[in-house]
């Protein structure tokens, strides 16, 4: 077959599936045979099929699925709410005649047809345009809006400059969450960002573009190959893909604006890039077969085995991205095996010539680079349209292909066979199970040994009866009345009634009288009209029943319920085997040789017409998943990940999985340089025309900078010779406050060339971090109400009152009693200060250069209220604050989060099980944290949390080394003993140390757990380790000789810690009470 015919049959099988798509989406069917019909009676005529299904079909609420083909492309999956714009052509749909649907559609596929004619544009690339063009709109308007927008640029060029070489984001220019998702996790792939960056267009791209494909790719590529380049070198935290976008709207030309499908841009992202590559290897290779590197990345092949209508047959497709259907499934690999096998398969098998169609699918070819599309919307035909499904779906981080692989299609299919047989026994056993544990016959069912447990208390239980009568006489008032004064007692005040024994018969007929007086006045008395019959028990119990009967009975519930007991324990147990044998079912070694492991997913949130997208990835050399949310790049870890994606627990759910052959490490690993064996990163990794492209747009970013520097230095010139004005005019003045400290002058101020105290990291920053801002939204809000509270406008009296505002908030925060999980001291250094009395001068000064925070918000009140700050700082003399002393308080509080942090993520390493690091971890948090309580008791953090998972942890480890000293295996003996010498012996002196009882118990438990080896037989290089380890164990002295170094921590937010230790304090707050 040519080149030519091969990309026809592909052209022509990717129409019939959009069809099928198209037709799938219209009408709510699922049936593919019924689908594949329609179009066939039709011959592909898209209306006469959906008139053909329709009449088939039961009917849907006209007007909701006029709605639809009005607001919705057709197979779209995912949207975003970008408005629409009005049709001149509409046709009323909102009544009951069919003719005019029938028109619509009708009328529809002639648009799109006469379009595809005159442009050679195809409809969904049409529906590509109207996405891109709704984007730009969006950015455009954006720009007119007199608010401040959430994607507005800070004016301060340092918010938007990148960190070192933390990964570029991407700007949302309007609604383009789905395309920054998409590009980032084609980018991180790093042999497509080497395709992409080192593509270079056909030579006949200088000549005027022969066809309509070339006009579209090759502009295209030059801008991805710009954007990339600039992900590579920007000195910029994220950057501007308008461009990119705008070569795609330019591509297409369309009045309208619809959301498009976001798998369906990836599907046709790839295609345009696929040509762009065709086109450059066909010039590259003439007269050869040429490879087109896309194709190579994330195409591969499968076969198609199956029988239709008794016949057999076997056809070899080609395959992009995989789709797979949520619903009903509950992990990946049911979604794949069900994707595998459509159709009754056991006619596939058998050598009779039978009339059941069916087929599997079976991988011949694996893509290096392997997508699956996660189809998690579907017609709601009653309500016509689209929704979300937000059922759970797991998938590994670590997938296993070769269940799926066609050469080992024999050992899967009995593999599978057992299963299925595994399966069919399962419910039979889980049946049988239920009739255990929901026993009976009506509604309401319990478990058969609660049954029998229930009838042996029954029948044991001895009747304690009691005469109504008396009752009557405790509640009549005295003299015979027929306390009709008195208000029928209620309900509870009946059952609260106490039972009083009879003294004799003669009470029982002294009551008769007032008895016969109560039934003859007319009114109700709930308690003497509703009294219970005589000598009836006050709880169930047998009337009759004789000790033989009662033995017997007995005998026979215990007997059976012990019966029960086993039965139940049986089938539980068989159950468990059984789900453990399909578990590992494929657990073998020639199962597990075609890894992929998981490079990215990405993350819908919202419903079918509205939401947001984010995207997951993998990045290899930190080892750790990085979460890419538009211009913001963070840190994350699987179990945000696993939240974030599995869906079920709230409306975000993956949508797109990627995963990479683990076996071609060359899709991540870095390029290195042929001269000189060094990795390439940076700008090293552009080609010279993106390094000059890269190097321009830092120069236009530098020069930013410089004008801002610069602004912000007349600024300060100008605000420096106001203040001396302000300074002067508030030393001479007679009605300046006496309680906060005045500018006395200007001479008191810091000279030029002298560099002012810097204050800490966390309460002020050179560009506003994600810590500072937290800081300046407080500050600002109490600046607010001042101004709303305060009569004196002056920025002087309003400083005072923001102050005074805030250091209430602060103080009422810290007189809370909170659970652990809210530790304000974390929130603000102030809160720490009041609970640990310090200095007024300290708190004076500390609330002060909160104030005095140049990166306030620029309204002309804050920056008055901040110039007066700063100057009162400057005025402030020594001998009125001690500066070691203030020092020293900061110091102390960075010294709590430096503890705060080897505290939670030795936490969070231990829930982990990671035992060997949470160890050192909480260690040194144990110790840090006891200098801290030495000082103060508010100072540190619960001694007696801290104790505890210290002490778990080193008899976790105790208990793994003891089990690898058991295995006998040289080099897990070697191992174990290893984690003895040089993790747990070095820390038990720190728990000796101390004399707590709980401590001193553990280290006994450890030690005994290695004494128990003494006298056992063992073989005598295991005895000899032994013995030489013992000493070491036992040594009672309380020295510590040798230790590691403290493990590196990293840095964070006000805000982000406090977020993270609230979740790890909150997961400890799960655990019984005996384990805290």
């Amino acid at each position: 077959m040519t080149v030519e015919q091969n990309v026809l049959q592909q052209h022509s099988q990717k129409h019939q599936q959009t069809l099928l798509n198209q037709l799938r989406e219209v009408t709510g069917t699922t049936d593919v045979q019924l689908l594949q019909q329609a179009l066939q009676v039709s011959n592909g005529d898209l209306a006469e099929a959906v008139a053909f299904l329709t009449e088939k079909n039961a009917k849907v609420p006209q007007q909701d699925e006029a709605t639809y083909y009005q607001t919705s492309q057709v197979a779209s999956d995912r949207y975003i709410s970008v408005g629409s714009q009005a049709d001149t052509n509409v046709i009323d749909l909102t009544g009951d005649d069919k003719d005019d649907l029938q028109r619509a559609i009708a009328l529809s596929l002639e648009e799109s047809n006469r379009a595809f004619r005159e442009t050679g544009i195809t409809d969904e690339e049409q529906a590509i345009s109207r996405v891109l063009e709704a984007s730009i709109a969006e950015n455009k308007a954006s720009l007119k809006r007199t608010h401040t927008e959430v994607w507005s640029d800070s004016p301060n060029p340092y918010d938007r400059k990148r960190i070192d070489t933390c990964p570029v984001g991407l700007k949302n220019v309007g609604n383009t969450c789905w395309f920054s998702a998409v590009i980032q996790s084609l980018f991180n792939l790093l042999e497509f960002q080497r395709l992409v960056l080192n593509y270079s267009p056909p030579a006949r791209v200088h000549d005027l573009p022969r066809n309509q494909k070339e006009h579209r790719n090759l502009p295209f590529m030059q801008e991805l190959r710009n954007l990339f380049s600039l992900m590579v070198g920007s000195k910029r935290k994220y950057v501007d893909p308008s461009r990119a976008v705008e070569i795609l709207k330019d591509a297409f030309k369309s009045s309208e604006s619809q959301q498009q499908d976001v798998s369906e841009f990836t599907h046709k992202l790839l295609d345009w890039l696929e040509d762009a590559f065709q086109m450059k290897a066909e010039e590259d290779r003439e007269g050869e077969k040429p490879k087109n590197p896309m194709v190579e990345l994330f195409y591969g092949r499968f076969l198609a085995v199956g029988v239709l209508e008794g016949k057999k047959f076997e056809n070899t497709e080609m395959f992009g991205q995989y789709p797979l259907q949520v619903n009903g499934f509950k992990d990946l690999h049911e979604c794949l095996e069900a994707a595998m096998i459509e159709g009754e398969i056991e006619s596939l098998h058998s050598a009779e010539n039978s009339a059941r169609s069916g087929q599997e699918h079976w991988f011949t070819e694996l893509p290096p680079v392997l997508t699956f599309e996660l189809s998690r919307f579907e017609f709601n035909q009653a309500l016509g349209r689209p929704e979300k499904i937000h059922n759970k779906l797991e998938f590994p981080s670590m997938l296993y292909m070769d269940r799926y692989m066609d050469r080992n299609r024999e050992i899967t299919r009995i593999k599978r066979e057992e299963i299925r047989r595994l399966k069919e026994h399962l419910t039979l056993l889980q049946q049988r199970l239920e009739r255990y544990l929901s026993y009976g016959s009506g509604p309401k069912r319990f478990p058969l040994a609660d049954v029998l447990q229930y009838a042996m208390e029954f029948a044991s239980s001895k009747p304690v009866c009691t005469s109504p009568v008396e009752d009557i006489d405790s509640s009549a008032p005295p003299g015979g009345t027929t306390g009709q004064l008195l208000p029928p007692p209620s309900t509870a005040e009946q059952d609260s009634l106490p039972a009083m024994e009879t003294s004799g018969p003669a009470s029982g007929l002294s009551a008769a009288p007032a008895v016969a007086q109560q039934q003859r006045v007319p009114i109700h008395k709930p308690f003497t009209q509703s009294r219970l019959p005589p000598d009836l028990p006050m709880h169930p119990a047998p009337r009759h029943i004789t000790e033989e009967e009662l033995r017997v009975l007995e005998s026979c519930l215990h007997r059976w319920r012990s019966e029960v007991g086993n039965d139940t324990r049986d089938l539980q147990g068989s159950i468990n085997r059984i789900h453990r044998t399909i578990d590992l079912m494929y657990s073998d070694k020639s199962m597990m040789q075609v890894p992929y492991r998981l490079h990215a997913v990405l993350v819908h949130e919202g419903q079918a017409n509205a939401g947001h997208y984010w995207a997951y990835i993998y990045d290899p050399h930190q080892r750790c998943w990085m979460k890419y949310n538009d211009i913001s790049v963070t840190k994350s870890s699987w179990e945000e990940l696993v939240r974030d994606s599995f869906g079920g627990y709230r409306n975000a759910s993956a949508y797109c999985l990627m995963y990479i052959n683990d076996k071609k490490p060359f899709l991540i690993e870095e390029e290195f340089d042929k001269e000189t064996g060094q990795i390439l990163s940076g700008m090293d990794k552009l080609p010279p025309d993106l390094k000059q492209y890269v190097k321009e747009d830092n120069e236009l970013f530098g020069k930013e900078i410089e004008e801002w520097d610069a602004l912000q230095a007349r600024k300060a010139q100008q605000e420096k010779l106001a203040l001396a004005a302000a300074a002067a005019s508030a030393a001479a003045s007679s009605s300046a406050s006496s309680s906060s400290p005045q500018p006395m002058s200007i001479e008191s101020s810091l000279p030029d060339n002298t560099a002012p105290q810097q204050d800490p990291e966390y309460m002020e920053q050179p560009s506003p971090t994600n810590d500072s801002k937290h800081l300046q939204e407080d500050t600002e809000r109490a600046i607010s109400r001042a101004a709303a509270e305060q009569e004196e406008r002056s920025p002087e009296a309003l400083l005072n009152a923001a102050i005074k505002l805030e250091y209430a908030r602060l103080l009422r925060f810290a007189q809370e009693d909170t659970p652990p999980e809210n530790d304000y001291r974390l929130q603000h250094i102030i809160v720490y200060f009041i609970q640990n009395q310090a200095p007024k001068k300290i708190l004076e000064r500390t609330l002060l250069t909160q104030f005095a925070d140049r990166n306030l918000a620029f309204d002309e009140r804050c920056k008055s209220i901040m110039n007066v700050a700063r100057a009162k700082l400057d005025l402030i003399k020594p001998d009125e604050v001690n500066m070691d002393e203030y020092e020293m308080w900061h110091q102390t509080y960075r010294n709590f989060r430096e503890t705060t942090i080897f505290m939670m993520s030795g936490l969070e390493l231990f829930q982990k099980s990671n035992y060997m690091e949470a160890l050192m971890y909480l260690i040194y948090s144990y110790q840090y944290n006891k200098e801290l309580l030495s000082k103060g008791l508010y100072r540190g953090h619960d001694e007696e949390i801290l104790g505890y998972y210290r002490r778990e942890c080193l008899l976790k480890l105790n208990e793994q080394a003891a089990a690898m000293f058991e295995s006998g295996e040289e080099a897990e003996v070697s191992t174990g003993l290893g984690i003895m010498n040089e993790l747990v012996v070095p820390c038990i002196p720190l728990l000796l140390i101390h004399d707590t009882e709980r401590d001193l118990l553990a280290v006994e438990d450890m030690r005994n757990r290695w004494c128990s080896y003494l006298g056992q037989e063992m073989e005598s290089n295991l005895q000899e380790k032994l013995t030489d380890f013992l000493p070491k164990l036992l040594d009672c002295s309380t020295e510590i000789k040798s230790f590691h170094d403290p493990p590196k921590v990293p840095a964070y937010s006000t805000l982000e810690l406090s977020e993270r230790f609230s979740r790890i304090m909150a997961a400890l707050g799960r655990v019984p009470t005996e384990a805290r």
